[in-house]
């Protein structure tokens, strides 16, 4: 099978500045995916080049077998770490909102997550906390049967409970046969769930392997070993 997301030589630059250097990566589909480095690694760059916001500078980049474009958004379903919302809307507007612009989005499953979290339909934005803008987010990005979920920060700014939720629904929510692709600083946090782990650092991958692999390899957890790889 073709793997969700393939890149050849992918290069991105700004200037003299190399974002993402020549990088290889292949990500197969049915898997939990960190993409784990510090501040100005690469990641965000990687993130919007798979998502057709950026052109890259040199190589290729394949979503399902095509090139980042239209029809590629109806394969990925994406939550940016600053939301696109409008804070006027209401939580019903949005959920319409999303099944008008996705053929795959699910309103059953999104009225389901809300009903489990007690959030009123009703409710603006606006008017949401913090944590349950973040759980309103991620319930019309799950709700999508994408074949790619790229989700950057979805924990960050939360309670540990709303974490424990979050995390819940990203395992619950998604099709065997996608792949979640999930940019955090808080890898302690995710560690358990990741399949597989993708450290960037300077625009290069400096490590692509299973999670599990690492933990046994180096005799400790992610989270302790992504801190001596890119310990200053």
């Amino acid at each position: 099978m073709t793997p969700i997301v393939q890149c050849r030589g992918l290069t991105k630059t700004y200037g003299r500045k190399i974002a993402l250097n020549q990088i290889n990566l292949n990500l197969e589909r049915g898997r939990i995916i960190g993409l784990l480095g510090p501040n100005g690694s690469g990641k965000t760059t990687l993130i919007k080049i798979m998502n057709g916001l950026l052109n890259p500078t040199a190589g290729e980049i394949l979503i399902g077998g095509i090139s980042p474009g239209v029809e590629t958004k109806y394969k990925i379903s994406y939550l940016p770490e600053r939301t696109y919302l409008h804070p006027g809307m209401r939580v019903e507007e949005m959920v319409r909102y999303f099944q008008d612009f996705y053929p795959d989005f699910r309103m059953d499953r999104a009225y389901d997550m809300l009903s489990r979290l007690q959030i009123a339909p009703g409710e603006r934005l606006k008017n949401l906390s913090k944590g349950t803008k973040e759980k309103v987010q991620l319930i019309l990005v799950m709700s999508r049967d994408a074949d790619l979920y790229i989700l950057d920060e979805p924990i960050a700014g939360v309670d540990p409970a709303s974490r424990d939720f979050i995390l819940h629904t990203i395992v619950q929510n998604y099709r065997r046969n996608a792949s979640i692709l999930l940019s955090t600083h808080l890898i302690a946090d995710v560690e358990n769930i990741l399949d597989e782990v993708v450290f960037i650092k300077y625009g290069n991958i400096v490590l692509q392997a299973g999670a599990e692999q690492v933990r046994r390899r180096e005799g400790k957890s992610i989270d302790r070993f992504f801190r001596e790889v890119f310990a200053c």
